[in-house]
């Protein structure tokens, strides 16, 4: 399948990753639905919601169309989060076009700084409630305050945090310092935790090792607010798909299967449609 006029500038032959420095693994990749597929096939995944990946793109619409057809074709992605530019002029109008595709549950736009508080860019976030869309966040926990902020101003349109805020230390303090705020934000009942992502601080990731992350997720939203994501294929650098999705299943053995069942899948379909 041909894929349209795309860029992923973090990608780029001489782009240096904001934290993760060398990613030359990645770019070399030639990574479509048939490589995903073939990945999943011994993990019991049924179902799976690509984030929007490309940036730099002219028209973020692009890359739902693209992947929309992937899904008319393999039944997968189930779930399209899309890339709208909510600060600008024409946010509706792109949002409106993203509607045009069946997939299409949420949107994730990076800002820099403290763009959760800015008035232009809450101004395209507000259009989202219109057509009952997710916000996918991408943020750490000294912008906690903010997004508490944004979660208590627009109370209908739920919030799903990336990748446990990606947690920047993996020593004794950062941790206190983490589950303090992460207990603050999940009194915000339309915030919901992805815990995803923890080999990017943690390139030789163990159970152990994420252990306290993802318990800490649990403990701080609920087994009814987390869900669990792969962040693929950037982790792909990192370890196995199957060797994460079995590292999940360890961690949370002692929890019932219901609530197994709920973080594994059952919350995702609930928040995303799917």
């Amino acid at each position: 399948m041909k894929r349209p006029e795309l860029r992923y500038s973090w990608l780029e032959r001489d782009a240096i990753h904001g934290f993760l420095g060398n990613i030359d693994a990645l770019k070399a990749q030639h990574y479509w639905i048939e490589d995903y597929l073939a990945e999943i096939r011994f993990a019991n995944v049924a179902k799976a919601i690509h984030v929007q990946a490309a940036l730099g793109t002219a028209d973020p619409v692009n890359e739902t169309k693209w992947l929309q057809a992937f899904a008319d074709k393999t039944g997968f992605p189930q779930g399209i989060v899309a890339e709208c530019h909510l600060a600008q002029p024409d946010a509706e109008a792109v949002l409106e076009r993203h509607m045009q595709y069946a997939n299409v549950r949420g949107v994730r736009d990076f800002g820099e700084g403290r763009y959760l508080v800015d008035s232009a860019w809450r101004a395209g976030f507000a259009f989202m409630q219109r057509h009952n869309l997710v916000s996918c966040i991408d943020t750490r926990i000294q912008f906690f305050d903010d997004l508490i902020d944004l979660a208590g101003a627009f109370p209908d349109i739920m919030i799903c945090v990336d990748h446990c805020a990606i947690p920047e230390a993996r020593d004794d303090d950062y941790f206190k310092r983490w589950s303090t705020a992460m207990r603050a934000l999940a009194r915000a009942n339309n915030v919901v935790m992805k815990i995803s992502g923890l080999g990017m601080m943690d390139w030789l990731w163990t159970v152990e090792s994420i252990r306290p992350w993802v318990l800490g997720s649990i403990d701080a939203f609920g087994v009814d607010r987390v869900v669990f994501g792969s962040n693929w294929p950037v982790d792909r650098m990192f370890s196995s798909y199957p060797d994460l999705i079995n590292a999940y299943a360890v961690i949370i053995a002692n929890f019932t299967k219901d609530e197994q069942a709920k973080m594994f899948s059952r919350n995702a379909e609930t928040l995303f449609r799917i």
